[in-house]
């Protein structure tokens, strides 16, 4: 499942840079994750690392984006691939 990133966000931009797949960007009133892109860092690290970075947890998973294991993988070979 990819996350998303909610209304909490104090927009420090911490997240930004930690996202392997460039996934997170700034938006009008917070940042923002693309679900296209966003493989929650699996294949990369054990854990989400914008979420990890986050000091007021505004990054959380997405339930309108639910993905196995096994697809957030293909995601990222896919996104590594291009």
């Amino acid at each position: 499942m990819a996350l998303k990133i909610t209304d909490e966000c104090i927009s420090c931009g911490a997240c930004e840079p930690e996202c392997p797949n460039k996934a997170i960007s700034e938006g009008d009133e917070f940042y923002i994750i693309d679900p296209d892109l966003c493989n929650e860092c699996v294949g990369f690290f054990d854990e989400s690392q914008c979420a990890a970075v986050c000091p007021v947890d505004a990054c959380q998973p997405d339930p309108e984006h639910v993905e196995t294991r096994e697809a957030l993988l293909e995601k990222k070979k896919r996104i590594q691939n291009k």
